[in-house]
């Protein structure tokens, strides 16, 4: 409770500094109520013994980015243990001298079992599921064209899902479908095409005159937002699954972007323009007035995405650099945590993956939003941008 207590009184510490007299109270209450403190909490030390190799690799990686840190100094409270052959794992409570479970795992490679055995500590220890065996899908650049990928999370097992030798941008998954959207310019413009991943089958879903970009599919799959630029303005846009019911969400002389979804499928978040400067708003999907979302402490948001407990909005501060930000669902002090751009959540509200501009190009990474503890993921050649996880 002492490490908890005083990681909240730092970062209260360091919104009074930041922040108006009346934000303060808010901005405190907000912090001290949350399980985890964003940007602010130490990670937990966890000893790893008895692995060697890839195993020990990715038990180290996977657990690094779910908020641990591997310490192999005796002081740890908790210890995964391996031995014999395969993937074998026991976790145990060195204070308690208890086996908390004791574990050996079968089928495909050793590295997908190690995944498991992470998955598994992930679960016993913070009641989070683990996301060792999700996917993400991306975008690489191969000189002047670029082409989707998807791969596990870490970025092995990469497979190229497009081969259209153009522009190819913003893939975003169909929420528990093996199934993408993006924008692809292999038809002369920018179009949005719908692809299923398990068959190959893919088709245009928005051919509108002008530009079609930004896909965003509804929590429950049935409609999709996306910007478009059909009546001589770029706006957001809604409409159903199949493409009917096309709706005109916004009606404004600047340009939006980088639509996203709340969980509960009432709002769909997007980057506006105040003036000059980029803010965050949000909108029904039936229509009405949009909604200004504050980020207060940082300048140009963009490229929201809502975590899927509803709690938090990640986006790119574009002030004076890129930075990627939370903010609490419903606005207010906005953290900056690491330099980095195009932030996706994991299935654990927990963890991002982003882009990192780097001295070879673009590569991907992957954050522990609370502990800032990050690791860059296995690159595919060429520049790694434009991450989407999985849900």
């Amino acid at each position: 409770m002492k490490t908890k207590f005083n990681s909240i009184i730092s970062l209260a510490a360091a919104v009074l500094i930041t922040t108006s007299a009346g934000a303060q109270d808010e901005a405190y209450r907000a912090i001290v109520k949350e399980g985890d403190v964003v940007g602010f909490t130490k990670p937990q030390p966890i000893a790893l013994t008895g692995f060697s190799g890839e195993v020990e690799q990715v038990l180290r990686f996977d657990l690094e980015v779910q908020g641990f840190k591997v310490v192999n100094d005796g002081t740890p409270q908790y210890e995964v243990a391996g031995g014999g052959s395969g993937v074998q794992g026991r976790l145990s409570d060195r204070i308690s001298k208890a086996t908390i479970f004791s574990k050996a795992y079968t089928g495909g490679s050793l590295r997908r079992q190690a995944h498991a055995l992470a998955d598994d500590v992930v679960a016993a220890l913070t009641k989070r599921k683990g996301i060792g065996q999700t996917k993400i899908a991306f975008k690489v650049d191969t000189g002047a064209n670029s082409e989707i990928y998807i791969a596990d999370f870490d970025g092995h097992n990469a497979h190229q899902v497009t081969r259209d030798n153009t522009i190819v941008a913003a893939p975003v998954w169909i929420p528990g479908r093996l199934a993408l959207y993006y924008v692809s310019y292999k038809l002369g413009n920018a179009h949005i095409f719908r692809h299923d991943l398990a068959t190959g089958a893919r088709t245009a879903f928005a051919r509108y005159g002008g530009g079609n970009f930004s896909p965003a599919v509804s929590p429950d799959g049935s409609k999709a937002a996306m910007i478009l630029s059909k009546d001589g303005w770029v706006d957001l846009y809604v409409c159903n699954s199949d493409g009917t019911g096309l709706k005109r969400l916004t009606r404004s002389q600047q340009d939006e972007s980088s639509p996203c979804w709340s969980p509960d499928g009432k709002w769909i978040l997007f980057a506006g323009k105040s003036g000059e400067r980029r803010v965050l708003m949000k909108v029904s999907p039936e229509g009405g007035e949009a909604v200004r979302v504050p980020t207060s402490g940082v300048s140009n948001p963009s490229e929201p995405e809502w975590s899927p407990d509803g709690k938090w909005i990640v986006f790119t501060s574009q002030g004076g650099g890129f930075t990627i930000c939370v903010v609490p669902a419903a606005g207010g002090v906005a953290i900056p945590l690491v330099e980095g751009e195009d932030p996706s959540w994991a299935p654990n509200s927990r963890t991002v993956v982003f882009a990192r501009r780097t001295n070879g190009g673009r590569a991907l990474s992957v954050l522990d939003v609370f502990t800032k503890q990050y690791k860059d993921v296995s690159r595919v050649s060429g520049g790694n941008s434009q991450p989407s996880w999985a849900k």
